[in-house]
């Protein structure tokens, strides 16, 4: 793990940072060769196929520069294996890329690097390797995950058809409030403990890794909620060539939320396409709804069953009397 570029601020230096803080995240894979080399290697074991993401960061946009660097490491983990997640994968390993401001200290580093340790060994997953490099502009963060599956079995978005079911795990809109919280555009819930919910849903989400096998087994297409409900099952819809309908009344939604949407039913619309929400939605045969239902809640995973697949196209989202619902917008927009 190398990278020219600007010194680091006086302290440990680059690539004193790297040994005191990266390395030991590296220790548990031996593909990483004590991150002593340019390259990692990666066994994949016969039967299987590797599956690759990447998803980046940045201060201003994707977390606040204020957000503690534990729960920064933690949201970066976990939306790449919530993408491996949706894919039906296992995790395996993971690059990390840091561009970091020349005057960031290394106490920002070791805690950063503390909250990837402990990302690690709740979701089993080891550093590979990586770069670091200095920059003028805001931190910017890049990881890429490496996971498994078994060959020719990964659920794509593509693969959804007519006469599926639409099924979404845990609670959609925490994220979107979470994050109106903290920008101080949305007042605290008046529930005990409501906003300091919501807040962890944004900083510290949680990647549906233990119902990769459910998926395996059941799901059509599948996909991770990052970009907003609706924008995801869009994603579903075009790449399988069919039409979605979602009824927002079987939506699951949060206590916190559940209390907020009463004092502002506005608020819906942007917990339907906010984003953030790192839960997956998945497409599967009518028929195996009672299987699914039984197999998430096995696998400590709560699923709803919130819409279906029909002929045609699009995504049609319908109110509590089934009449369409205007949103306004899809959902997040990274250009």
């Amino acid at each position: 793990m190398s990278g020219p570029g600007p010194s680091a601020p006086a302290g440990l230096g680059e690539f004193g940072r790297i040994e005191r803080y990266l390395r030991p995240l590296a220790a548990g894979f031996p593909g990483a060769l004590g991150l002593n080399d340019d390259a990692a290697l990666v066994d994949v074991p016969l039967g299987h196929q590797l599956v690759v993401t990447t998803d980046a960061m940045v201060a201003g946009v994707h977390f606040l520069p204020s957000d503690p660097p534990a729960d920064i490491a933690h949201k970066l983990l976990a939306v790449n294996l919530s993408d491996l997640a949706a894919k039906g994968a296992t995790p395996l390993a993971y690059s990390l890329v840091t561009g970091l401001p020349k005057d960031t200290p290394d106490s920002w580093l070791a805690a950063f690097a503390a909250g990837l340790g402990e990302g690690q060994a709740r979701w089993g997953i080891h550093l590979a390797g990586g770069d670091s490099v200095s920059t003028a502009g805001p931190m910017n963060l890049t990881i890429s995950a490496l996971g498994l599956v078994p060959t020719g079995r990964m659920v794509r978005r593509a693969g959804a058809r007519p006469g599926d079911l639409v099924f979404v795990s845990g609670c959609i809109g925490d994220g979107v409030l979470g994050l109106m919280l903290a920008l101080g555009t949305l007042e605290r819930p008046d529930s005990v403990g409501g906003g300091d919910y919501l807040l962890s849903r944004l900083r510290r989400p949680e990647p549906r890794l233990p119902l990769a096998p459910v998926l395996l087994a059941h799901a059509s297409a599948a996909a991770d909620v990052s970009d907003g409900l609706v924008a995801d099952v869009g994603h579903i819809a075009s790449a399988s060539g069919v039409r979605v309908v979602i009824d927002s009344a079987t939506v699951p939604v949060s206590d916190p939320a559940l209390g907020l949407l009463a004092e502002w039913p506005g608020l819906l619309a942007e917990m339907l396409t906010g984003g953030d929400d790192y839960e997956v939605v998945f497409t599967a045969p009518a028929d195996h709804r009672n299987a699914i239902l039984a197999a998430a809640a096995s696998a400590g995973v709560p699923v709803t069953a919130i819409g279906r697949v029909e002929v045609g196209e699009g995504v049609s989202v319908l109110d509590r009397a089934g009449q369409p619902l205007s949103l306004g917008k899809s959902g997040w927009q990274h250009f």
